[in-house]
């Protein structure tokens, strides 16, 4: 034996490993590395691989057993037995490695997209009431986005969309890495997994069959199954929805009617539609908000009639909640429920005529719309048969914003006071005005207070009080935080809108106004209606005699057993109320 086979002989095995620079692949190295620690350390792999496993499976039953409704979630919920991790078992047990692992790799992946979709259909449950649309409401996390940069700042809410991208991409890779681990598992003891599979099998079907519940929920369950089968009839339902809905807005009771058989009742008239924001139900009659608002509309009521101005008010019931606040603009103006996005985009490119539209088709009104809350274009000024429209940057404020809303309603009226109302068309026409007013928006901190009229100026007078006020991410945190102060918005956007008609109305001014929606369910509660408050003031006593069939409530608040219609109703009865004559478009 030579000296140089002695010398390599006697060379300690770690002296001759690869280097780390070594050309070996690093996945490769990254195996070695796991095999020499273990052998070295077996108590402790053994913990740390029993450990991983336990997690993995717990991940795994947990994203199978996971619901989709705030209320359902607590521990019970996650205390029940999958049937999809019955028959993934069976399955995985059945097939080679190579097939099975892409088989289970694929799975986890799927099953992290059912987490999520879970996840998205509680969020827009306690925001929006309803779930969420896989086909149409991507686009609104766009919206959510720009609501926390409002009402968060840039940094916090880049920080938090890139927490959120990061826990789904991570779950993402979790659950795949957890159903191939729990795969290899199974196929190293094939025996015991088989046998526990059936026994698995049994008692979830003994569990089935007797109805055995543990905290009210089923042990036996098949969350995951149920939820890829409603989000496919959600598709399917939304598709079929379009093709339908697409025939129903072609159809309009007033579509053929005449100019001259159009609100012939209202003509002459100073005619203003508005909006105010989150203004629902539960803000006249919730025990933490209803006392406050309450005493607000009996004042103004008060107010106005000593000003000469009378009100009748009841209910719509909204085609959204929470939020879309468009969705109820629409619907209020077109007489047609627009529920989702794409009905939406359906009407906005048809010519269905709008309530709006019907004032402008009479020839004798200018018609004119104030959005403080649009930062964009907005293409449905034409449906809405506006002349002009005000956006949130062409109306002269200069002060601060007050979280998502650009400027206080105050603000916004003074305006539109002193560029549109005030001014009569030189033509001789009338006026119909669409407002739509933000501060009720949420969170609903700041909120803007009541200054002097004639201190409005520029919009800077509010540094001060925005400055002054609470802190949107400490309401945000609170729910009863957020219901009082919910209650104060309200109380501030219907003083600034009444305090306006009491300060500039005329003999001639006809003030439509109602909510677009309930406030999100933290605020409103889980089971709140849909309904919104609306009213009609005006001095002339026939304009309020042309509705005295409604049977809706004297003053600014409605009773609690005032007649409720559907939103969508409004545009017809309204028309119908002031002397328009049907002549149907069917099509």
């Amino acid at each position: 034996m030579s000296a140089l086979q002695s010398a390599e002989e006697t060379v300690p095995a770690e002296v001759t490993a690869p280097a780390p620079h070594s050309s070996r692949r690093p996945w490769t190295a990254w195996t070695a590395w796991r095999r020499r620690w273990r052998e070295r350390h077996p108590t402790a792999a053994r913990t740390l691989s029993v450990s991983v496993t336990v997690l993995a499976a717990a991940l795994v039953v947990a994203a199978l057993v996971m619901p989709n409704s705030v209320e359902r979630l607590g521990p019970a919920a996650f205390l029940r037995i999958p049937a999809e991790a019955v028959v993934g078992a069976a399955v995985l047990l059945a097939l080679p490695r190579r097939p099975r692992v892409v088989v289970a790799a694929v799975s986890g992946v799927l099953l992290g997209a059912v987490a999520v979709l879970n996840a998205l259909d509680m969020g827009f449950s306690q925001y929006l009431g309803r779930k969420f649309n896989v086909i149409l409401d991507w686009s609104l996390l766009g919206d959510a986005e720009s609501y926390l940069e409002d009402s968060l700042g840039r940094t916090a809410t880049l920080a938090a969309v890139a927490g959120v991208l990061a826990v789904v991409l991570l779950l993402f890779v979790l659950l795949a890495l957890a159903v191939v681990r729990l795969s290899d598992l199974l196929a190293r003891h094939p025996g015991t997994a088989t046998r526990g599979t059936l026994v698995a099998g049994v008692v979830w079907i003994t569990c089935s069959s007797l109805g055995l519940q543990a905290g009210g929920l089923p042990l036996a369950s098949d969350s995951t199954a149920t939820a890829l089968k409603v989000q496919a009839r959600r598709v399917s339902d939304t598709l079929e929805d379009e093709a339908e809905f697409r025939k129903v807005a072609r159809v309009d009771a007033f579509g053929n009617t005449p100019a001259d058989q159009l609100v012939p009742d209202l003509r002459g008239k100073d005619m203003v539609f508005t909006f105010i924001e989150s203004y629902g139900r539960s803000a006249i009659e919730d025990p933490i908000m209803a006392p406050g608002v309450d005493r607000t509309l009996d004042a103004r009521t008060k107010a106005l009639a000593k000003a000469g101005f009378h009100a009748k008010s009841g209910w719509l019931t909204s085609a959204t909640y929470g939020g879309s606040s468009w969705l109820g603009h629409s619907t209020t103006m077109s007489g047609l429920w627009i529920s989702n996005q794409q009905r939406y985009r359906t009407v906005m490119a048809s010519d269905h005529m709008s309530l709006t539209d019907a004032f402008k088709k009479t020839g004798a009104f200018d018609t004119v719309g104030v959005m403080p809350g649009v930062q964009k274009g907005w293409p449905e000024q034409k449906w809405y048969g506006l002349d002009k429209v005000y956006n949130a940057f062409q109306l002269g404020y200069r002060g601060p914003k007050f979280s998502w809303s650009t400027m206080p309603d105050q603000y916004a009226l003074q305006q539109y006071q002193e560029r549109v109302h005030s001014k009569r068309p030189a033509d001789g026409r009338s006026r119909m005005s669409l407002l739509i007013l933000t501060s009720s928006h949420q969170p609903w901190a700041p909120i803007p207070k009541m200054v002097d009229w004639d201190r409005l100026g520029d919009g800077s007078v509010f540094k001060d009080i925005e400055a002054a006020g609470n802190k949107s991410a400490d309401v945000i945190a609170d729910t009863t935080r957020s219901r009082e102060e919910y209650g104060k918005s309200v109380q501030y956007s219907v003083t600034a809108l009444t305090q306006w008609l009491e300060r500039y109305g005329s003999k001639d001014t006809v003030l439509v106004f109602l909510g677009d929606h309930q406030p999100i369910a933290r605020v409103s509660g889980n089971h709140a209606s849909r309904d919104v408050p609306v009213s009609v003031v005006a001095k002339d006593p026939k304009v309020l005699d042309r509705i005295a069939d409604w049977g809706w409530t004297d003053g600014l608040r409605p009773a609690h057993d005032a007649p409720v219609w559907k939103m969508s109703s409004f545009r017809d009865r309204f028309l119908t109320a002031y002397g328009s004559t049907p002549h149907p478009r069917k099509g």
